[in-house]
């Protein structure tokens, strides 16, 4: 049965390939960027030397404390990306570049530790990892997929001689890994919150962002009812 890093799963598709969206391309061409170690590591932040050096410090900290992880993290990612703005409140990974994305303001930000920073690309290279070998992130196993990647930074954290903080916080992290919290309508309220973060944090009025709110659930609406009707018009098979 196949499986990752010792664990088996009963839930893997057909491994498959996807090109990056064109938006991607662009603002990949648009980032300043570097290669360590055959990884490409760029940023889209206006301060890039900033991002980089930080990006730098943490792989070399993996490197250093953790040589096999790091092995198979240059293996498994193609790119570790600091994005501005981004999809993501701290990190995800993007499958159709191979990416660790980082929001750029989260490797900026004061409460970053270069242990939190590496420990997080620790986790999104255990996407990578699974992902690559067809284990997708289907609701059904989300939890056990999550369970996975945080385990990974434990195990991470267990080998740093400054370590101790983040194996707590990363700890609380595993007891947060079950279906409530990363069921699809968990996502879908996360994400609404973080635009409405965003849009507050650009200086759109309140009124701007309630209509923009109300515009995007209207949206969402029509298109889960196209999804529908195009479900039950599809021709289905006879045996």
């Amino acid at each position: 049965m196949p499986s990752a890093d010792g664990i088996a799963w009963l839930i893997v598709t057909k491994i498959q390939k996807y090109r990056p969206r064109l938006s991607d391309r662009i603002m990949l061409r648009l980032s300043t960027s570097e290669n360590v170690d055959g990884l490409w590591v760029g940023t889209s932040d206006d301060n890039p030397k900033r991002v980089l050096c930080l990006l730098r410090e943490a792989l070399s900290l993996i490197k250093l404390h953790d040589p096999l992880r790091y092995s198979r993290l240059t293996r498994d990612l193609e790119r570790v990306w600091a994005q501005n703005p981004s999809h993501h409140a701290i990190a995800g990974f993007e499958y159709r570049l191979g990416a660790c994305a980082l929001n750029a303001q989260f490797v900026l930000a004061e409460a970053t530790t270069l242990e939190r920073l590496a420990s997080t690309i620790v986790h999104e290279a255990t996407h990578a990892r699974l992902w690559n070998r067809g284990i997708r992130y289907d609701e059904a196993i989300r939890p056990r997929v999550e369970a996975v990647c945080v385990r990974r930074e434990l195990a991470f954290a267990a080998k740093l001689p400054n370590g101790t903080q983040l194996l707590e916080t990363t700890e609380q992290a595993l007891a947060w890994c079950n279906g409530d919290n990363l069921s699809n309508k968990a996502f879908e309220r996360r994400r609404e919150q973080q635009d409405v973060d965003e849009l507050h944090r650009l200086g759109v009025p309140n009124w701007l962002v309630r209509a923009i709110v109300a515009l995007a659930h209207v949206i969402w609406a029509l298109r889960r009812s196209f999804r529908s009707v195009a479900r039950r018009a599809a021709p289905r098979a006879t045996h």
